[in-house]
Parts: C-alpha cells; structure tokens; sequence
C-alpha cells in the first residue's frame, strides 16, 4: 500500500480532535469473485485482508486502542477526541492488518 495516513488534528485548549483516513482495502473474506480458469467461469471468496487493530498513543501513552474487522468500509474514517493535549505533545497512530501489514504516522501538535 503506497498510500498514507492521513490526518487532521484541531487543538482547542487541552481538547484535541483526530480525523484520520487510513487507506486500506478492508476485504471481510465473504465476497466472491468470478475468475475464469481454463475456459470455465468459477467463483471464489475473496480472502480477507482488514485492519484487526488501531492504536493512538499521545507522549507514547496509549489513549485509543480499536480492535476492527472486515465489518469496517474500505478506506476507513476514524474521528475521536483526546483530552489533556497541550502543544508540542507527540500523537502517533499505527494499524496492523490481519495479514501483519503496518502503517503508522507521527505528528507534533501545534
């Protein structure tokens, strides 16, 4: 996945708001598929592949953590809110898919 993160953190006072994007196909494994193998058409399940968890950690202390599942849309939209951010603090967030694939993301809040 050549895709990032995306995120969008809006700080009012000690409130902060995360919005993120996280790129990822989000295949249940329960949809099917035509393929067409030696001149005869066949369907197969599509094996799944979805986020299982997602964490946020502010100064590295976890503030979220998710477990998803193949339920989720592709491409999911996550928005929560964490208090006791002051400027300056470190917000990471990480997935890790149920085929041990990571993506993760740093920011510095303004």
């Amino acid at each position: 996945m050549a895709e990032e993160i995306k995120a969008r953190f809006r700080r009012k006072g000690t409130t902060l708001t995360a919005k993120l994007l996280m790129p990822h196909p989000m295949e249940p494994g329960t949809r099917k598929e035509t393929v067409v193998e030696n001149g005869a058409e066949t369907e197969r399940l599509i094996p799944a592949h979805h986020i299982d968890t997602f964490t946020c950690k502010v100064n590295g202390r976890v503030v979220l953590e998710a477990d998803m599942s193949g339920s989720v849309s592709t491409d999911p939209i996550l928005t929560f809110y964490v208090e006791g951010v002051n400027a300056g603090d470190e917000v990471s967030v990480e997935w890790t898919d149920n085929k041990g694939e990571t993506m993760s993301r740093v920011d510095t809040i303004k």
